[in-house]
């Protein structure tokens, strides 16, 4: 049997990883080089976390998600996770905070809830007059991406994969199991697996009932003097409360502080509006306060932008046709699965059950 992936985000190369790693023959194809800083795997660093809101099937699986990262951190003879746990907070009541609380209650997680006093002493960049409660877990981190790119890239060249960087794919024949690149050259394999992140729709766009491109953006920041040591030590912020639909991973390991928001989304092709925009990372940076004191003198150091594939109930979308499988692990929160997304993937191909393997993905259950 031999393999065919399209696109080295951390999902195909977790999934070649997975393949090599069972004797499976792998081609793996990347438009630009890996890590690709156009791609969702591409930024600094990604958040691992148990706490899911009403996502109970995903909130199940991180278990699985810490064993496979554990398996590739052994082949990889490096761990790319700085284990920061994670911090929410609440601003109103069925916020964001409150649904990850929640879901944390339901699954019997455990938490330290701390009064917004107790919060702003901990982590004294909090405002206390804004929120109404944090929640702390020591279960969390942060995923190093670009190290994760390139330990996997090394480990998958040195196995004998077949590794090919600048290797654009226009089309791909489920039937025939064949893609063609850029430069009109073709390639066949008894399987194709396709994990192209947003430029999914590109090749398949009939896939648009299903898959929605967005845009987005991160900033990353400089806080104010005092506040530096708070933030080195601060855990990862799943959720700030309130509107934005936010996060802040820390300065960890050599990564900047960085800020994203949901809110900040648009519908957009994956090639579109690429360039930060004049005033972007300050628009970014102030949806934070509240709960974020001295907002304003945080300083925009970089502006990042990214491009997701959404669901329209954010979970993960699996499909096989003929001698192909599309998956996007998707909506913003695929990239704690990775590994476990490979080791799926490879277990549906080798034993021909890509339905469990889709399942799986989905988390339904």
């Amino acid at each position: 049997m031999t393999v065919l992936i399209v696109g080295a985000g951390i999902s195909g190369l977790s999934t070649a990883w997975a393949l090599t790693k069972r004797g499976v023959p792998v081609t793996l194809l990347e438009q630009g080089p890996i890590p690709n800083p156009l791609s969702a795997s591409g930024d600094q660093h990604r958040i691992i976390r148990r706490a899911y809101g009403g996502q109970g099937g995903y909130q199940r699986r991180i278990g699985d998600a810490y064993d496979a990262w554990d398996a590739m951190w052994a082949d990889l003879g490096q761990k790319h996770l700085a284990e920061t746990g994670f911090l929410l907070m609440s601003q109103q009541e069925g916020d964001g905070g409150d649904v990850y609380r929640d879901g944390l209650i339901e699954g019997g997680y455990p938490f330290e809830q701390l009064t917004p006093e107790e919060t702003a002493a901990r982590y004294p960049f909090v405002d206390p007059a804004t929120i109404r409660y944090g929640a702390a877990s020591t279960e969390g981190g942060v995923l190093l991406c670009q190290k994760i790119a390139i330990g996997l890239k090394e480990w998958l060249i040195k196995a004998g994969a077949d590794v090919r960087e600048n290797a654009r794919v226009t089309a791909v024949d489920s039937a025939a199991g064949t893609v063609t690149l850029a430069d009109g050259s073709e390639l066949s394999a008894d399987r194709v697996i396709v994990t192209a992140g947003a430029w999914t729709l590109g090749l398949f766009p009939r896939l648009d009932v299903s898959l929605t491109t967005y845009r987005t953006a991160v900033v990353y920041l400089t806080p104010p003097e005092d506040l530096r040591e708070a933030w080195e030590r601060a855990p990862a912020i799943l959720d700030p409360g309130g509107p934005v639909d936010g996060y802040i991973l820390p300065p960890v390991a050599g990564t900047g502080l960085k800020f994203g928001a949901g809110i900040h989304k648009y519908t957009a092709a994956p090639d579109q509006d690429r360039t930060a925009k004049a005033g972007e990372g300050e628009t970014l940076r102030d949806y934070f306060s509240p709960p974020f004191a001295r907002i304003g003198e945080y300083r925009v150091d970089d502006v990042v932008t990214c491009a997701y594939t959404f669901t329209a109930d954010e979970h993960f979308f699996a499909m096989s046709e003929d001698k192909a499988t599309i998956v996007s692990a998707c909506s913003g929160h695929g990239y704690k699965f990775g590994a476990v997304v490979g080791q799926k993937l490879a277990e549906g191909i080798v034993t021909g059950d890509m339905e469990a393997a889709r399942v799986w993905l989905e988390a339904r259950d």
